[in-house]
């Protein structure tokens, strides 16, 4: 607000810098241009210089990177924007070099021309802006629909998914090539209900081929951002929290439908690199790990084929063994890139489990000695609820009880370092402290979070808590006339135009969430409303869903839900006789499943779900149903799950 004042009151234009911590080359910009004594002079004389976190604003980055796109048909970071006094766009680029170079103009040549013209052509300047603004307006606004998503819709959205399949190394399209876990799941939850093998195949390929590939850290467990090839070999070597939530949900998914049990245990070592590297002091867990280590990308992860040998032998493993080693993970004298080596699990050879383990763990503790990549460890809310849904997740489906413990501990930062006032929510927390008004993906990523722990856990706590998140953000964050939600609410500064996130990028949008979110509350109170706003967000999107169905990866679910008749499992009581109940009536792949616990004391306990359903006989006790159809209640997690099996079939 200060620095916006200067402007207005000094009718001086704003540069606006946006970039996050794990990005390359916003750290170069900030060391060429930004740390450069003649550089800086020239901004501070020009303009008012604004520095922006694109992950605790990404209002602010939304809009100003549509209008960066919309200026010049890119955009990446570091996004470099100039506007207005009044936050109006008016030119911008990306990263700019601290002189001319290839043809591209040099950071103080830009910011002299931009001078030059705020100040000698401001009519021109300000025709500009007002034109963009008016483009901006127009490209965030969202017309209510009025048809539901139809099965055809979503049978074509898989058609075209399967089109860009890439058969020989798994994923969609070349590279650089990202992880598609919402999409993976969409697609899991298709073969479900089609039984048809291709569609299977693209899940299990890609899962195999990522679990393989140089973008999964073969020592120390987690994903990087993306692969630079389309082989997943090369990393961009960041590793960003929510990357590795959705892709631990992803393999859990995957084992639940196949059984497989490496998927599990990629999702194992998934969530343990980010309880033992992301998980901070307080409980929660930090954004992003760096690519780069004492100035060089990768070198924390990459090792020479020397350097691998003499760590082995070092560890007690003969020459034989640590060539078998080598040759599994696919090392070389020469390296496999810039002349060192990314582990990667090699095609056609082969090692046992325990010759894995003993290599895996010497060559994690030689790799404690090395300097670490920074760590930036602010504590975002929606993250940190995706991270929730992905460990209360593993709790149940992997029934091992430190994944419950780690859904308590997270669950417990969110309640006390994130809410605020009972049902409202800050963006960030950091050392403590937190700051900035939650927006909508925060909300509703965190109630997303906090039905999987009560899922999970069978307390009633995190229902209710996210029952109250997703009452506020129908009150603040709803646009009635669109029928879908917006990002910001009137906590936040308003610029030039209200961004609305539909679209599902490397995270999900505000709005898959709460279609997927709304569903299940709707199921869960019997309150009408929620289900109505579900609908409503999903016929805003329908006509998209096959157009563009690799941008709708979770929206694709969520429409996949509503067109379903899904199975809800009440489990009455608590204690270990419960907490088996619930790990047992995970155990089928039903993508469907409402899962959720009830003792006679939970304010709950009369919603018309949970209504009439009590123990028995002194032990926990589950009920199944599909619709308005009930199974026996019982006390048998065999049985339990032989029912929900029927109910599929029905």
């Amino acid at each position: 607000p200060e620095a916006l004042e200067k402007a207005r009151t000094n009718d001086r234009p704003i540069f606006l810098s946006i970039g996050y911590a794990a990005c390359h080359w916003c750290h170069v910009m900030e060391r060429e241009s930004f740390e450069n004594p003649e550089t800086a002079a020239l901004m501070n004389e020009h303009f008012v210089s604004i520095k922006v976190d694109r992950e605790e604003r990404p209002d602010l980055d939304d809009v100003y990177m549509a209008a960066v796109q919309a200026m010049t048909g890119s955009g990446g970071w570091p996004m470099s924007v100039f506007l207005t006094p009044d936050l109006r766009p008016f030119f911008g680029g990306t990263y700019f070099p601290p002189e001319d170079r290839h043809g591209m103009a040099g950071f103080p040549r830009v910011l002299t021309s931009v001078a030059d013209a705020y100040g000698s052509r401001r009519a021109e300047v300000e025709q500009q802006a007002g034109a963009l603004a008016g483009h901006l307006q127009a490209q965030l606004a969202v017309r209510p629909g009025d048809r539901d998503p139809e099965q055809r819709q979503l049978d074509v959205a898989v058609g075209r998914i399967g089109a860009s399949f890439d058969a020989t190394h798994g994923g969609f399209g070349g590279a650089p090539k990202f992880p598609p876990p919402m999409t993976l799941e969409f697609l899991l939850r298709t073969w479900r209900r089609s039984g048809d093998a291709a569609t299977l195949t693209m899940v299990t390929r890609t899962l195999d081929a990522m679990a393989d590939g140089g973008i999964h850290d073969q020592v120390g467990g987690g994903f990087a951002r993306y692969s630079t090839d389309a082989h997943w070999l090369v990393p961009h070597f960041e590793k960003m929290l929510y990357d590795n939530a959705l892709l631990a949900h992803a393999y859990l998914e995957g084992y639940r439908a196949t059984t497989d049990p490496r998927y599990g245990q990629v999702a194992r070592s998934t969530l343990d690199f980010m309880m033992s590297e992301l998980q901070t002091d307080e409980g929660g867990f930090a954004s992003a790990l760096d690519a780069d280590s004492e100035g060089v990308e990768g070198r924390f992860y990459v090792w020479s084929y020397d350097e691998f040998m003499s760590v082995l032998r070092d560890a007690g493993l003969d020459d034989g063994e640590s060539r078998l080693l080598a040759a599994y993970w696919g090392l070389t004298a020469s390296g496999n890139w810039e002349e060192t080596n990314i582990l990667h699990r090699a095609r056609g050879s082969d090692a046992s489990e325990p010759l894995v383990e003993r290599g895996r763990s010497a060559l994690l503790a030689a790799r404690a000695e090395r300097v670490r990549p920074g760590l930036d460890d602010k504590q975002i809310a929606a993250w940190n609820g995706m991270a929730l849904r992905a460990m209360a997740h593993a709790a149940t489906v992997l029934s091992e009880p430190r994944y419950v413990e780690a859904t308590r501990i997270l669950m417990t930062f969110i309640e006390t370092q994130l809410v605020r006032d009972g049902s409202r929510l800050w963006r960030t927390a950091r050392g403590g402290r937190a700051h900035t008004p939650g927006f909508a993906e925060d909300y509703l990523a965190v109630a997303d979070g906090m039905l999987g722990a009560h899922a999970a856990l069978g307390s009633a706590e995190p229902l209710l808590l996210a029952r109250r998140l997703v009452d506020t953000a129908l009150r603040d964050f709803w646009d009635a006339d669109a029928g879908t939600f917006l990002d910001t609410s009137d906590e936040h500064d308003r610029t030039v135009a209200r961004p609305r996130g539909l679209v599902d990028n490397a995270t999900p949008s505000a709005n898959s969430i709460g279609a997927d979110v709304l569903q299940r509350l709707a199921l869960l109170t019997g309150e009408e409303t929620y289900a109505r706003r579900a609908q409503s967000i999903l016929r805003a999107v329908a006509p998209a869903l096959e157009r563009q169905p690799s941008a709708f990866g979770r929206m694709l679910s969520a429409a996949d839900r509503h067109l379903g008749n899904p199975i809800d499992v009440v489990v009455a009581g608590a204690g270990a006789d419960a907490t088996v109940l619930r790990e047992a009536a995970v155990q089928p792949y039903v993508p469907d499943l409402v899962l959720t616990s009830v003792a006679p004391t939970d304010s709950h306990a009369s919603w018309p779900l949970h209504e009439g359903k009590v123990a028995r006989g002194g032990r926990a006790t589950a009920y199944a149903c599909r619709g308005y159809a009930c199974d026996a209640p019982t006390h048998d997690p065999v049985e339990l799950g032989a029912q929900v099996e029927r109910l599929i079939q029905r």
